[in-house]
């Protein structure tokens, strides 16, 4: 990253990535110049051109030999080394003899002994010595040991750093960036330059199957020197060739007058006809402008160009995601049981149920993914310790304690709304005295140990009344008034008058032996931290309109609930009004696999617990659904579904007062830059279809998909049209997926993204894919089209 670099005209693997987005500005249109990167603010001075580096990345870049731990046992000596473009690092390993981290992927930087591996060796480093780099997903941390404390906050802040700067990534950033490492993996002899077979090699490793003699044409006409090679900024000229966007470019001049640019009138017609935008529509298209555009002299005349355009349409005003739904945007002031709330299962697992590690890693992942229920299983350990596992099979285990001191430290950096503690309770009476005081000691406050006004609760209280609390469900000795001083003249009759006297003896009989029952296995200290979750049996919803109280909770398996939803729907709808429900994977998914959570969500229960450490379908649609309301952990559940008299059942849409069916037309144009399948063959090209796939009540439920396209995951096109009828488009969820079509085998999954639908936003959008693991994948994106139909109103008819 030096100055030499860019005066000698030389493009390899010291070209910076602002020396790649000068290249991308300077060829024609299409990608946005420098000065865009000004408007946005993101350009950190660390990558401004050839500006020194700072003596803390200058000394990354030196290298630093460092231990690498894998537990108590492995700490192996490896070297490494920030490259560069300062966005790779390079280490050492015995297979492959080297690996790389791209700074995209990390997360987060962890100091001190932060880590299950780094505390089981503290007594032998200090923690000043010690941190953990944390990557987005599920892939594993990288647990590192410096030499000295000032080496390890060398690779702390710098590192820290880069983070920041490669975090808020643009469009513009997204492609210079990404085409910067393609060259350089293409770029075999490190010179800088690339012939026509290296060009060709690209082409397949970045996933298009392109004619030679068409290849070979767009390869001389960047070849301006007539070298026989592509240097840098030759190689930009290649590349947008490759990348044109022509259902981009028919649309701006469909709207433009003189084809060039779109006049500040121009773009108020197509934020209404085409974007649906009804409100404020001149000052948003003056806003666009002046973020979007990169010519000072255009923004300053109020017109936006082919490059501001495609710049829109790629951003976050031009995603298919509402923008204004990313933030908190719901009523918090509702009880606690009128919102879906995003609840784990097994927690304390990070692999499978039966061998797999258990780790306060998985707590520290699902809070950070919003999480606001988290399951702890605790069990009898040793020297009057509880420990957390899952019991009579091969997990790990990890002392309640450190599971407690997480909870109190990630509780609520990304939410501040509560967390609910689901407490499988399997410990003795000595040692749940144990786990009343370390909740005590270690959250302190933050535990919630008493109702919010001390009077007995005639529903829960929202969760803005709760912000900042943990509250804990478990087993609790007797009702919450018989805890609470001289509230048991508050509580309300809830028995049915038309219970007869016997019935009414029978229920107090059974009531005072549980009571007794409770008292012979429930510590009291334990159960005083028991407040508005309050686990209870199920045995009916007759019976618990007739006894039950607002805060207490039921857990169903999925089976039970199941049978519940068919054959009571519209009751179990009613009783998630006024009390909470808590749903949980079968005894069976000994590979932790997961049930659908939209069967339930269709009845309104709010805690459906899934094993998060479990990519697939079902965590896609938690993922969606809890990607809204500043992924705070709790949605507000429909009107409909708040009614304590409400009519709804899922199983009979017409059921739902209200217009019919709305119509949901999606024109799937185009990709961009998909990525290959994990683990293919090299040189394998996808052939890329899309489906479309509709969550919600049993009519909802849905699938269309296009075509596949041969041989092209760079550019595809597909223009074609699905349509789907929604009878209750509240509930839905709209899923899309990219697969690599197979037809012998299963179809290889590509990308995904899912959303709820109230969180769709119609016309011309972009969807940017997210993988497996739900984590980023840029630039990779589908163009479509978005048009949502009201039924006619009774005056059309």
């Amino acid at each position: 990253m030096t100055s030499a670099c860019a005066e000698s005209g030389t493009w390899g693997t010291a070209a910076t990535p602002a020396h790649w987005h000068k290249a991308f500005c300077s060829q024609g249109p299409w990608i946005p110049s420098c000065a865009q990167i000004r408007v946005h603010q993101l350009w950190h001075p660390l990558l401004q051109g050839p500006a020194p580096l700072t003596d803390t990345l200058e000394q990354m870049q030196q290298g630093t030999l460092m231990r690498k731990v894998k537990s108590k046992s492995w700490k192996k000596q490896r070297y490494f080394k920030l490259q560069e473009d300062c966005m790779t690092i390079w280490y050492q390993q015995a297979s492959p003899p080297f690996a790389s981290v791209s700074i995209s992927d990390v997360e987060t930087v962890r100091e001190g002994h932060q880590s299950e591996v780094l505390q089981s060796v503290a007594e032998e480093f200090p923690p000043e010595r010690c941190f953990t780099i944390v990557f987005y997903g599920r892939r594993g941390n990288l647990d590192l040991i410096a030499g000295s404390a000032e080496e390890a906050q060398c690779w702390i802040q710098g590192l820290r750093q880069l983070i920041e700067v490669s975090f808020p990534l643009t469009f513009a950033l997204v492609s210079c960036t990404w085409i910067r490492d393609w060259f350089q993996k293409a770029d075999k002899n490190k010179d800088g330059r690339m012939n026509f077979k290296e060009v060709q090699r690209l082409l397949k490793m970045m996933n298009v199957d392109m004619n030679e003699d068409h290849a070979l044409r767009l390869f001389q006409d960047a070849d301006k020197s007539e070298s026989g090679t592509l240097e840098g900024e030759e190689f930009v000229l290649f590349y947008k060739a490759l990348t044109q966007r022509e259902e981009v470019l028919s649309l701006f001049q469909e709207f433009s007058e003189d084809g060039k640019k779109l006049t500040l009138l121009e773009l108020v017609d197509f934020l209404r006809e085409e974007q649906l935008e009804d409100e404020g529509t001149e000052e948003l298209a003056m806003e666009l402008i002046d973020k979007y555009e990169p010519s000072e002299t255009a923004r300053a005349r109020h017109v936006l160009s082919a490059d501001g355009f495609l710049m829109y349409l790629c951003s976050v005003e031009g995603s298919i995601f509402n923008p204004q739904h990313r933030a908190l945007w719901q009523d918090m002031n509702q009880p606690l049981c009128h919102y879906f709330i995003s609840s784990s299962h097994n927690t304390y697992l990070i692999e499978d149920q039966i061998r797999g590690h258990s780790s306060i890693e998985g707590y520290i992942r699902a809070l950070k993914r919003g999480c606001r229920c988290l399951e702890v299983d605790c069990w009898d350990g040793p020297n009057g310790e509880p420990m957390v596992y899952h019991g009579h099979t091969f997990t790990s285990k990890i002392p309640f304690r450190e599971v407690v001191s997480t909870l109190g430290k990630y509780a609520f950096k990304t939410s501040d709304y509560p967390v609910i503690l689901s407490l499988e309770n399997h410990c003795s009476m000595e040692q749940q005295e144990v786990l009343a005081q370390q909740l005590k000691d270690i959250l302190g406050e933050q535990l919630l140990t008493t109702t919010i006004d001390g009077h007995v609760p005639t529903q829960l209280p929202s969760p803005e009344e709760l912000k900042h609390k943990i509250l804990l469900k478990a087993k609790k000795i007797g009702r919450l008034e018989d805890t609470l001083d001289g509230a048991a003249d508050e509580v309300p009759d809830v028995s049915d008058e038309d219970n007869g006297a016997e019935a009414e003896e029978e229920r107090r009989t059974q009531h005072g032996s549980a009571l007794q029952k409770d008292k012979e296995t429930l510590a009291q200290a334990l159960s005083d931290c028991v407040i508005y979750c309050k686990n209870v049996p199920f045995q009916g919803f007759q019976e618990a309109r007739s006894h039950s109280r607002p805060s207490e909770i039921s857990s169903l398996s999925e089976a039970k609930a199941r049978k519940l939803i068919r054959d009571e729907g519209n009751e179990f709808v009613r009783h998630n009004t006024w009390q909470l429900t808590r749903i949980y994977p079968s005894g069976m998914r000994t590979d932790s696999s997961n049930y659908s959570p939209q069967e339930m969500w269709n009845v309104g229960c709010q805690i459906v617990a899934l094993n998060f450490q479990t990519a697939g379908m079902e965590m896609d649609l938690c993922d969606g659904l809890f990607s809204q309301n500043g992924c705070c952990g709790y949605v507000l559940k429909p009107p409909f579904m708040r009614d304590k008299e409400t009519l709804f059942n899922p199983n009979d849409p017409s059921s739902r007062e209200g217009p019919g069916p709305i119509t949901l037309t999606i024109q799937v144009i185009s990709g961009q830059q998909l990525p290959k399948v994990a683990n293919s063959k090299e040189g394998a090209i996808i052939d890329p279809l899309v489906r479309v796939e509709v969550y919600g009540v049993p009519a909802d439920q849905a699938h269309q998909e296009t075509k596949y396209i041969e041989n092209n995951g760079f550019n595809p096109r597909w223009d074609e049209t699905l349509q789907f009828q929604l009878h209750v488009p509240e509930l839905a969820l709209i899923r899309f997926v990219v697969e690599d079509y197979d037809k012998t085998s299963r179809n290889d999954f590509v990308g995904q993204f899912t959303l709820a639908f109230a969180n769709i936003k119609p016309g011309y959008r972009h969807i940017h894919l997210l993988s497996k693991d739900g984590t980023s994948i840029p630039p990779s994106s589908l163009f479509v089209h978005i048009r949502i139909t009201e039924p006619p109103g009774p005056e059309q008819d």
